[in-house]
């Protein structure tokens, strides 16, 4: 017998911007309702509080809002300690962080049903605070490009 997976109908994301650092595989992210150049920005700001005053080697993918004005001011506003790369379009095999969405996918959300955001935000927050907690987890994706 085939088996039953109860499914409502609708698509439920959630949306999440992240980053890793290659090196010692320490994984940020932030929940926002959307993605446009505000919570971007709002997100490259927690990211400069976390590695202030560190110099940052920024590799971001083609998604429209990097490309927007205001994106663009804040990086020359924080020039002096940002260096921003944009990948070439369709390329996600250079992206680290994609690595640790294949991840969370494998290790919380393939194949599963969610009754309600709260359960699939609760799975999400156990991930990625597990990959915090243990960087050893993740290392092992970000190889090539170490």
């Amino acid at each position: 017998m085939q088996p039953q997976v109860p499914v409502t109908g609708q698509r439920r994301s959630v949306k999440v911007f992240g980053c890793v650092e290659i090196h010692s595989a320490r994984f940020l992210y932030r929940r926002d309702s959307v993605f446009n150049a505000e919570t971007y920005l709002n997100f490259l700001e927690q990211v400069a509080r976390h590695y202030y005053p560190r110099p940052v080697f920024w590799v971001q993918d083609n998604a429209s809002y990097h490309k927007h004005a205001h994106v663009w001011d804040w990086f020359a506003a924080n020039r002096s300690r940002w260096t921003v790369f944009n990948l070439p379009p369709y390329s996600p095999e250079f992206n680290a962080t994609e690595r640790l969405w294949h991840h969370t996918r494998i290790t919380g959300t393939h194949n599963r049903y969610f009754a309600d955001a709260g359960e699939l935000n609760a799975t999400l927050t156990r991930v990625f605070r597990s990959m915090q907690r243990r960087p050893d987890q993740i290392r092992g994706y970000l190889q090539p490009f170490a």
